[in-house]
């Protein structure tokens, strides 16, 4: 019998630290993989103490996750290094800035043989446009990668409330692999092949839910908010049929719980929205915000429309994704908020 498969959690805060709890949990009853998770987590002193020590004594992400116990057999690892080598599956869920520098540090520690699945939310632009977060991971470490978006807010998937998520894989084999991992009653997947579809909705709805904020900053009310969401599905449309390599996205995947769901539940309950919505009432900058409102998480709807806005710049296509310009003027160039407004009245959508 093959020996059961090890598995590597490359992240620890919010989403990642819910995703370990039903890992750990499933890898108990399932024989195909081996009982003890990695975690890397990047070590942070909480009055006087390491936080992965208070990981595996108290079972508990106390800053990213507080109030939810971790399995006793996920365990919290300092080093990359340590905590990924020799793993099967790798599941990556760190903020898509610090990406590259990861893999670099893993090259070497896990055979190409091993298999990943990207959590991540967010797009990086090459020299040559624009890079998936998964394309980065599978050049840099030569490994099958899968992406797993959808409608999935860290805590209430902690509490265990009922959702669904969407898995894209070039491999189905894999995608169903990890389905085998990540399934759990309340926690439903669907497995897809439109794999790069799947990780653009996850990046773009990020854009769209900043716009969604300033919309509540503004107190522009529900109808104007629809209006976002629905122009923001379009850009995001647009968008990934302009940049897929072969002309394989498939408008049905914009159905599943990657696409219209998770671009829903992002404009009303996530921290994209919820930061936005300061950004208006308090005059402050993202960054100020972000330190002051994230406990040290990351922001990606911002850092993601200004990749976005850089490669529209590059191909001259930046007159035809208004929302998209906008968010970005607005967070970086100083436009004024209420300009949002006059984006969806001028929209090419009403033309």
């Amino acid at each position: 019998m093959a020996s059961p498969l090890k598995v590597c959690i490359v992240g620890s805060g919010n989403w990642g630290s819910a995703i370990a709890r039903i890992i750990g949990n499933n890898v108990k009853s399932i024989q195909r993989f081996a009982t003890t998770v990695n975690m890397w987590v990047y070590e942070e002193n909480i009055d006087g103490r390491n936080l992965t020590d208070i990981i595996n004594t108290e079972h508990e992400n106390v800053k990213y996750l507080p109030g939810y116990k971790l399995p006793e057999n996920v365990v919290a690892i300092p080093k990359l290094r340590d905590a990924a080598e020799g793993a099967d599956l790798l599941v990556f869920v760190v903020p898509h800035q610090f990406i590259r520098k990861l893999c670099d540090e893993m090259v070497g520690c896990v055979s190409n043989k091993a298999r990943g699945i990207s959590l991540i939310k967010g797009v990086d632009e090459g020299p040559e446009g624009l890079k998936l977060i998964s394309d980065i991971i599978r050049e840099r470490m030569g490994i099958d990668m899968s992406v797993l978006m959808g409608a999935n807010i860290a805590n209430e998937v902690a509490a265990e409330k009922f959702c669904e998520t969407t898995i894209g894989s070039k491999i189905l084999e894999n995608g169903l692999l990890f389905k085998d991992l990540l399934q759990t009653p309340n926690f439903r997947i669907t497995v897809v092949d439109d794999a790069d579809t799947v990780e653009l909705c996850g990046a773009l709805k990020n854009i769209v839910a900043v716009g969604a904020g300033f919309c509540d900053g503004l107190q522009c009310g529900d109808n104007t908010k629809a209006a976002v969401i629905r122009l923001g599905l379009m850009e995001m449309i647009a968008f990934a049929k302009l940049f897929s390599k072969d002309n394989s996205v498939q408008t049905a995947t914009f159905l599943e719980s990657c696409g219209l769901a998770d671009l829903i539940t992002t404009c009303y309950g996530g921290r994209n929205r919820r930061v936005a919505e300061a950004f208006v009432k308090t005059g402050k900058s993202i960054e100020e915000l972000e330190n002051e409102m994230l406990n040290g998480q990351k922001l990606q709807g911002p850092a993601t429309s200004a990749e976005v806005h850089r490669i529209l710049k590059q191909k001259n296509l930046v007159d035809k994704f208004p929302l998209f310009t906008a968010v970005y003027q607005i967070c970086f160039e100083g436009r004024p908020i209420n300009e949002m407004i006059s984006c969806l009245q001028s929209h090419p959508e009403h033309m």
